[in-house]
């Protein structure tokens, strides 16, 4: 069940919503693009429902509301050391299904996976879910081979038409903030894309040895752009800042980090890793549909596609797994 609202009664109820919450969800940023005269969409703090871009697939994952691109762990002097305060506001996030499917992803790798990482919890925790249908498959993405074209794991669904807004509220809590006609209300997911990929059932490491792997020693460019954009890269670096006017007091930080970029594997005593760019998408595919499933139980990419936007090379990861097939008849 659901309810629906007239746009200008439900601005007047998000008002009351926002003194606790804040609401995060893809916006158009004009003119910050890849170029002059092209535009941006990226994850902000919202203010009203009508800056939503709800027909557009986002450029940019919302995992940094939750796992912050730069995110100080603590400020440290000589004798002590303190947490930095957490937001006393919660936070709702409107985001797609491949996007709550890729921050399950995360939540396996920081929360599941061993000991939990305390601070990324103090962030999770403070976050509900408000999902976003999806009207139509947009370009590049392949969610429904992937199986995260649909899901169930939100407080909240929210549609936008012709001024009026539909909600199902699952959440107690967020149902006490809106009022509006009875009806019956679903997320629209879509069924198919354009993009189809085959994951071989045979896969193991003896495709290490493929030669498809070369292929990508002159195409990529270790820019990293591809982990930046997906909403399941949980990869970092850490650093220490030291304050200029003392140099004994500063904090640390975690910084994202991506298996593409160079020095990314470097170990101490100058040992290098990876250094051709081949073997660091072998690493980076082989981890999004191999190895994280063979721990976990199902695959770490969510085929939202952003990787394919995104890349300067026109380098397309669908393409790359489904070339995977092939490769196992080789070495085999």
């Amino acid at each position: 069940m659901g309810i629906k609202i007239d746009l200008q009664d439900f601005n007047i109820q998000f008002e009351e919503l926002k003194k606790k919450y804040k609401i995060y969800a893809p916006v158009t940023l004009i003119g910050k693009g890849s170029f002059s005269d092209s535009d941006s969409i990226k994850y902000k703090e919202i203010n009203s429902l009508s800056e939503v871009e709800f027909k557009k697939k986002s450029n940019y994952s919302a995992r940094e509301i939750i796992f912050p691109i730069t995110q100080t762990l603590f400020y440290f002097t000589e004798e002590s050391y303190i947490q930095p305060r957490v937001d006393e506001k919660d936070a709702i996030i409107l985001l797609r299904s491949c996007d709550i499917h890729g921050i399950k992803r995360l939540d396996e790798i920081y929360l599941s996976n061993g000991r939990e990482d305390s601070y990324y919890k103090i962030l999770r925790q403070k976050v509900k879910f408000a999902v976003i249908g999806c009207q139509e498959s947009f370009e590049n993405c392949f969610c429904v081979d992937m199986g995260t074209n649909s899901t169930e794991e939100y407080e909240m669904s929210i549609e936008l038409k012709n001024n009026t807004v539909y909600l199902n509220i699952k959440d107690e809590e967020l149902n006490e903030y809106f009022k509006g006609e009875d009806l019956n209300v679903e997320p629209t997911f879509v069924n198919e894309n354009k993009i189809k990929v085959n994951i071989p059932e045979n896969i193991d490491n003896s495709i290490f040895g493929s030669e498809m792997w070369e292929e990508y020693n002159n195409r990529c460019i270790a820019c990293g752009r591809c982990n930046f954009v997906c909403p399941t890269c949980t990869c970092f670096t850490m650093q220490d800042i030291f304050y200029k006017d003392n140099p004994k007091n500063g904090e640390r930080r975690r910084v994202w980090a991506s298996c593409h970029v160079d020095k990314f594997s470097d170990m101490a005593g100058g040992h290098g890793f990876r250094t051709k760019k081949g073997e660091r998408m072998r690493f980076k595919v082989m981890h999004k549909v191999h190895d994280f499933k063979k721990r976990f139980g199902y695959h770490m990419c969510v085929g939202c596609g952003r990787c394919d936007d995104i890349c300067p090379e026109y380098i397309s990861f669908s393409n790359c797994v489904n070339k995977l097939n092939d490769a196992m008849n080789e070495v085999k």
